[in-house]
């Protein structure tokens, strides 16, 4: 069985869909901090396929182990943890606190109920301001904000972990920025309270709900001043996780790659692509940079096909299409 931790975020539960859906063994856990609880309904009326869900804060050490107990759990998605930069930047201990403490708290009960296979929500934050691009996992690591070094702290954990600790495997998966939604329209990206991260708040806009878009910087070293990231569609990532499973199963050998498109998009072309799919202006003001942001962000993935076999499939437009049709859809349930 596999738990997923973060099971109803963004990122878990379209992994939670993708595993169901390839028929896994799945208990998910979540505490609704960033995430609303009828996600889970919506994965059991895409997938068709009874869930297994259990609320919790992963931090609580007993809550953990009892799930330890009840389920025999042989492998862990770890998606659970606190995740905008500009809240990091000026709530550092809360991060440290959350990112790192639950991480400790699985790991703890990993090693009392030999759970040997572990992947790791990490993210291309750990690289800091990139001194080449596109970047390669032996970049070298220099986060510029609390978040990405909750993240690369994790990293070192696991490292460390796993060296101690006999049998036990782990993958590192360095993200880039994921939008998009399932195709179903069902599940997506639906944080509390105003977004953080850019495609959620720019179909706020689009739909009504917000005024207008704010772009941090429109002054940074690119051909059009905004800044420039590696988008990555939701469910490409969500089978990352899959394809790195399914390595550890059969080798004996912990790993960390990249994923990304390998392309890099600024935030002006993002807001043409997705103005192109809904016929809807976006309006937006530029206005300062935001404390711990970088100018341009992209990757290498090429270690990920190589080693595990992945690659993306969904290209900008389809990303737009997916992030509006999730953005009608749950203003209408």
């Amino acid at each position: 069985m596999i738990l997923v931790t973060g099971a109803t975020g963004y990122i878990g539960s379209h992994t939670w869909t993708e595993l169901l859906s390839s028929g896994e063994d799945v208990i998910g856990v979540d505490n609704f901090s960033n995430s609303i609880p009828s996600v889970c309904e919506r994965i059991q009326q895409i997938t068709q396929k009874e869930i297994k869900f259990k609320k919790g804060n992963i931090c609580d050490s007993q809550f953990i182990e009892a799930i330890f107990r009840e389920f025999p759990i042989k492998s862990v998605m770890h998606f659970a943890a606190s995740k905008a930069v500009a809240e990091s930047v000026n709530q550092p201990i809360q991060y440290y606190a959350n990112n790192i403490g639950g991480l400790l708290s699985l790991l703890d009960a990993c090693k009392k109920y030999q759970c040997n296979e572990f992947i790791f929500s990490s993210s291309a934050t750990v690289y800091g301001n990139p001194q080449q691009t596109p970047i390669d996992e032996n970049h070298p690591l220099n986060p510029t904000n609390p978040y990405g070094n909750t993240k690369y702290m994790s990293e070192i954990i696991l490292k460390d972990f796993a060296n101690s600790t006999a049998h036990f495997k782990y993958a590192s998966l360095r993200y880039f920025n994921p939008i998009g939604a399932h195709e179903s329209g069902l599940i997506g990206e639906a944080p509390h309270g105003i977004p953080n991260n850019l495609m959620p708040y720019l179909t706020k806009v689009a739909n009504g709900e917000l005024d207008k878009l704010f772009i941090f910087g429109g002054d940074w070293p690119t051909l059009d001043g905004t800044g420039v990231r590696d988008y990555i569609h939701v469910t490409d990532l969500a089978r990352g996780h899959l394809a790195a499973l399914s390595y550890l199963k059969s080798h004996q050998k912990c790993f960390t790659v990249n994923l990304g498109t390998g392309k890099g998009t600024s935030v002006l072309n993002l807001i043409k692509a997705f103005e192109q799919v809904s016929s809807i202006p976006i309006p937006y003001e530029i206005i300062d940079r935001r404390a711990g942001d970088i100018a341009v962000c992209y990757a290498d993935p090429s270690l990920a096909l190589k080693l595990i076999g992945w690659k993306t499939d969904h290209n900008l437009m389809q990303m737009c299409q997916d992030s509006w049709r999730w953005q009608q859809m749950s203003s209408q349930i």
